[in-house]
């Protein structure tokens, strides 16, 4: 299984609400915003923190998508 941050970034377009945005908005590392961006694992807390400042649920931001097997 792999990780998918795509309903993230959908939900930042919707919001108008850029990644820098949400960096600061939730007191997050850059080395972390380069993590979701390559769709890497992250903490919980980092998790939660993107959800609070959001006001959503985890599900509304990530998501575990199976391999595709070439």
């Amino acid at each position: 299984m792999a990780i998918s941050y795509n309903k993230l970034w959908k939900l930042l377009v919707d919001r108008k609400m850029s990644k820098a945005d949400l960096r600061k908005a939730a007191g997050i590392a850059p080395n972390t915003m380069t993590r979701l961006r390559r769709d890497e694992e992250v903490t919980l807390t980092v998790l939660n923190k993107i959800c609070s400042t959001l006001g959503v649920d985890i599900g509304d931001v990530m998501e575990f998508v199976a391999y595709v097997d070439d």
